[in-house]
């Protein structure tokens, strides 16, 4: 008896390793069937909704895509108030330590930096960081063709949305989709 519960043990213990990778790659696959969905271009009205420039309105156009052998996605386009247009771009990708990346140029430059996230359903969540201020950015995937996005900051010990943005899928399909035909 006790030689196969050792048995059972050392096989227990063995097959451990093999349980997390498993749940890593369905994590990976549902990581990448979100970051597919971004694909595609996409435009749409955003809003300023906190801060000095509350009430601001701006029409967004981003092409959406996904790095080549990595997890993650780009958005990059323009965002637009009255008669200036503004570049933006976003990346992020998954490395052995989490989510990393860069929004506009990165904290270094005038953006800042992605320093964690998480994706859960149609759902990803970005921690965003800039010398003393920190945020988050989501972005959620209310159906196939339309994508909500709202930048997030924390004041105190509270997270107030700043920019919200409602953006429609006007490519017709994913890249994926378009591919298949």
């Amino acid at each position: 008896m006790l030689k196969i519960a050792l048995k059972l043990a050392v096989i227990a213990i063995a097959a451990a390793p093999l349980t997390g990778l498993a749940s890593s790659a369905q994590a990976s696959e549902r990581e990448k069937k979100f970051f597919q969905s971004v694909e595609g271009v996409w435009s749409g009205p955003g809003e300023i909704v906190a801060g000095k420039y509350k009430g601001t309105k701006f029409v967004c156009n981003f092409d959406g895509g996904t790095p080549d052998n990595e997890i993650g996605m780009a958005l990059d386009g323009t965002c637009r108030v009255g008669v200036f247009t503004q570049p933006m771009k976003a990346s992020v990708v998954r490395g052995k330590s989490g989510y990393t990346g860069t929004f506009l140029d990165g904290a270094a430059g005038k953006g800042l930096d992605v320093t964690g996230g998480k994706v859960t359903g149609n759902d990803v969540v970005f921690a965003l960081n800039r010398s003393s201020l920190s945020g988050a950015m989501r972005a959620r995937i209310t159906d196939r063709n339309t994508l909500h996005i709202t930048i997030s900051v924390r004041v105190e010990e509270e997270m107030v949305p700043v920019i919200g943005m409602k953006l429609k899928r006007v490519d017709g399909g994913t890249v994926s989709a378009i591919a298949r035909k």
